[in-house]
């Protein structure tokens, strides 16, 4: 007769196995790296600038090589309806609104992102998406923080932990 913990052990070893990555990209808790806080503290300025100026500021945020738009790092920002209004890396995103859009988990990230910043004010969403220039998704954290001038809702940027 089989031992009766052997029995459980064996398929559990076997779910383990099947199911285990890289612990970086299984990260379910907000990012705290130097990398995580410069977007907190970038998108709490860019925040504090689109309050008092609101879409003027969209100006200096398109500047490739200024605080706001440098390598892979930038901003993003949509309106109350959920229409991109700034995304300086991907220009042809704006205008556009994307419910419903999903990662490849399932996760509608454009949908979470807006609910983040207006049930809870700011916060971090993580989302899966290629990295520039691949095609193989990885996970992305993004900050995003409810700014409160006319035509925008939520500012934010991110960056792939890895």
């Amino acid at each position: 007769m089989k031992h009766p913990l052997l029995l459980l052990a064996v398929p559990f070893l076997a779910w383990a196995v099947t199911t285990s990555a890289d612990p970086v990209s299984l990260q379910s808790t907000p990012p705290s790296s130097d990398q995580a806080k410069h977007i907190q503290m970038l998108v709490d300025k860019a925040a504090d600038l689109v309050n008092a100026k609101g879409k003027e500021a969209f100006s200096e945020f398109r500047k490739r090589g200024s605080e706001w738009f440098s390598g892979d790092t930038y901003l993003f920002a949509y309106a109350p309806d959920g229409t991109v209004v700034l995304n300086p890396a991907f220009p042809a995103r704006e205008g556009h609104a994307y419910h419903g859009e999903k990662d490849k988990k399932g996760k509608a990230f454009h949908d979470e992102i807006m609910a983040t910043a207006q049930k809870k004010g700011s916060g971090w969403v993580d989302y899966w998406l290629p990295k520039p220039g691949q095609t193989e998704p990885s996970q992305k954290w993004s900050y995003v923080k409810a700014v409160k001038a006319e035509g925008v809702a939520v500012i934010g940027a991110g960056f792939f932990p890895q």
